[in-house]
């Protein structure tokens, strides 16, 4: 895609979600399928570290299992009417208005999770978000992301209005963390115990 392609389809991705924060939010499951993945991934991190959620939303229900649990977390999203509820919900939260193409924070962590917010980006910004996600993890470290189940490009709903998804293959993937110093931990296309969802983890090893 061109700049200006890849401008526009990241601000329609930024419109849909801040113009339905409302309408997502009520259709958003609060089920927990995601338990047995995170439970897994919290198994992986210091009792009481920093976990940084990354395309929080409002904060349900991805963000309250970590806080339900001890963590202290950094919820960061581009849409601030989503910002605006979850700031609701916990007062004293850290919520931050950030897109994970810019993501600077100049901190590390020692969790990441991106639930359904990294297949947002394109192929080509997803390559670069890795890194940017490898930079923000300290040394045993360890990331979370769901994706697709291979390659290829499609489409989702938020409140009935088209989203974009994309997706590398598994085997690009594990090279990419590679190269960022992330060692694969676990993945499973189209997890039949997770609502489909095709979940990666990997965690940042020491030299």
């Amino acid at each position: 895609m061109s700049d200006a392609e890849l401008g526009a389809l990241a601000r329609t991705t930024h419109d849909v979600f801040e113009q339905n924060a409302a309408a997502y939010d009520a259709e958003r499951s609060r089920a927990l399928f995601e338990a047995r993945w995170l439970a897994r991934f919290t198994a992986c991190l210091p009792v009481g570290g920093r976990v940084m959620d990354l395309g929080c939303g409002a904060g349900e229900p991805i963000a309250r299992w970590f806080i339900a649990e001890g963590f202290r977390v950094t919820g960061v999203d581009f849409a601030e009417s989503m910002l605006e509820i979850a700031r609701t919900r916990w007062p004293q939260g850290d919520w931050r208005t950030g897109d994970m193409r810019t993501l600077d924070l100049g901190e590390t962590f020692d969790g990441i999770v991106a639930w359904n917010s990294f297949f947002h980006l394109t192929v080509e910004e997803q390559r670069d978000v890795i890194h940017r996600m490898a930079r923000h993890l300290r040394v045993g470290g360890s990331l979370l992301f769901t994706v697709g189940p291979d390659q290829g490009e499609t489409s989702g709903s938020v409140a009935g209005k088209s989203i974009y998804h994309a997706s590398l293959s598994p085997a690009e993937y594990a090279t990419l963390l590679q190269q960022q110093g992330l060692r694969l931990t676990g993945f499973l296309a189209e997890d039949p115990e997770c609502n489909s969802h095709s979940v990666m983890m990997a965690r940042k090893d020491g030299d």
